[in-house]
């Protein structure tokens, strides 16, 4: 039989992963895994926790927020040839679940993880040298994901942070930022920049979600101006969360690229997979082709 490490976040959502903890180890014992399960202490110890034990195992399975499949990715990444990651999503957003076509029900979730699941290359972001699953974004949006009250989040999901963003449209001040991206380069203004590799984020599909491939070695870059007006402020942003077919006021710039790094006198605020990813003037940004194995539903 092969070995397991099973790490959860016992606060994840509402804390129901201790609920269904004994029908998800029993999943694992019927697909014919000698499991040991790690329930994690703090923040950053999921992350500890597969770097030190994930290489005594065949295959690592994580269950909680996509901010802990982002620590245990992190955490596999350090290892000279991590094993297969697969993933319970208990969070109250779960995109890294939608992009790999997980079920919703843990049990379900379960079965994918333990063996029914297809692994399959994924490539990931590093921020200035840390790693993030799906995305890296500054700006309107992205403070709230790290701010807004994990009540707020239980109880409606993406739409706390949506909620909570437009509440701070206010006190947002564009950035001007210098943009290098695979020996092109663009300067402007911006409100808002989001660097990802998923086809869901906070719970909404990110614009041209049809060339999302997740192990191309490419990012989704998607940037918005500072427009002339509100009401093309307020159009753009509606555009970027899908709520309007297109961007009307130009102020959504969207590319391609795997190599970033963006330049600013201020320094740049930064959320990595909804968690706060630093403070920098000057930010890089690249993608690591196929880093990790993570198991996709069919």
């Amino acid at each position: 039989m092969d070995r397991l490490l099973f790490i959860y976040n016992p606060t994840s959502g509402t804390g129901q992963v201790k609920g269904a903890l004994a029908h998800i180890l029993d999943v694992f014992t019927k697909a014919g895994w000698i499991t040991t399960a790690y329930p994690t202490q703090c923040a950053g110890d999921a992350a500890r926790a597969a770097r030190e034990l994930g290489g005594q195992f065949d295959r690592v399975i994580c269950a909680g927020g996509d901010g802990t499949l982002s620590e245990v990715a992190a955490g596999l990444l350090e290892l000279e040839n991590p094993p297969h990651l697969g993933y319970i999503p208990f969070g109250s957003t779960n995109d890294c679940a939608a992009t790999l076509h997980l079920p919703k029900k843990p049990r379900e979730a379960a079965l994918v993880a333990a063996g029914t699941g297809v692994p399959a290359p994924m490539d990931i972001g590093f921020l200035n040298n840390r790693p993030f699953v799906y995305v890296a974004a500054f700006g309107a949006f992205t403070k709230v994901a790290y701010d807004t009250p994990q009540d707020l989040k239980n109880t409606f999901g993406h739409l706390a942070y949506i909620f909570a963003g437009i509440a701070s449209l206010p006190t947002i001040a564009p950035y001007h930022i210098q943009v290098e991206y695979d020996g092109q380069s663009l300067e402007d203004d911006f409100y808002f920049g989001m660097v990802s590799n998923a086809q869901s984020i906070a719970g909404l599909k990110p614009p041209k979600v049809d060339q999302v491939v997740l192990d191309d070695g490419l990012f989704e870059v998607t940037l918005v101006k500072k427009p002339l007006s509100l009401a093309d402020l307020a159009d753009g942003l509606q555009a970027l969360i899908n709520l309007s077919p297109a961007d009307r006021s130009g102020a959504l710039v969207q590319f391609q690229a795997r190599d970033l790094t963006f330049s600013c006198r201020q320094p740049i605020p930064w959320t990595v997979d909804g968690e706060f990813g630093g403070s920098q003037p000057v930010s890089r940004v690249v993608n690591r082709q196929k880093a990790l194995q993570i198991i996709r539903g069919q």
